[in-house]
């Protein structure tokens, strides 16, 4: 069974880090490009980032260009959101999920974790 748990949440001030981590288990995570997401209150929810296999294909939104950070560990099945200079319009429930198909690129989301909520007050 497909699983993606995400960790690594919580309040954060202005300015601050946080690094969320996405534990992932019943498929090869080396096969699969995985993205991030957020949806706001009342927000339609949106793509934050993605990161490829390998590693170097990556792409972020441009509200996160320059401040988020993708990784991946394969060994341990797991990816990773490093977040810095957060802000309020930052606050949202942040979703990882794996690829819909098995493919290098992120094509569009297929399985998603139960999100995990980053809170920036202002």
């Amino acid at each position: 069974q497909l699983q993606l748990v995400e960790s690594g949440g919580g309040l954060v001030q202005p300015g601050g880090s946080l690094r969320l981590s996405c534990a992932t288990s019943g498929f090869a995570l080396d096969k699969k490009a995985i993205g991030w997401f957020r949806q706001a209150p009342g927000q339609e929810r949106e793509g934050v980032s993605c990161v490829g296999v390998p590693d170097v294909h990556q792409w972020y939104a441009d509200s996160v260009k320059g401040r988020f950070t993708n990784s991946r560990d394969n060994a341990q099945k797991s990816v990773y959101l490093q977040m810095n200079s957060l802000q309020p319009e930052g606050s949202a429930l942040y979703y990882c999920a794996a690829n819909r198909l098995a493919s290098g690129y992120f094509d569009g989301p297929g399985d998603w974790g139960q999100g995990i909520q980053v809170t920036v007050p202002s």
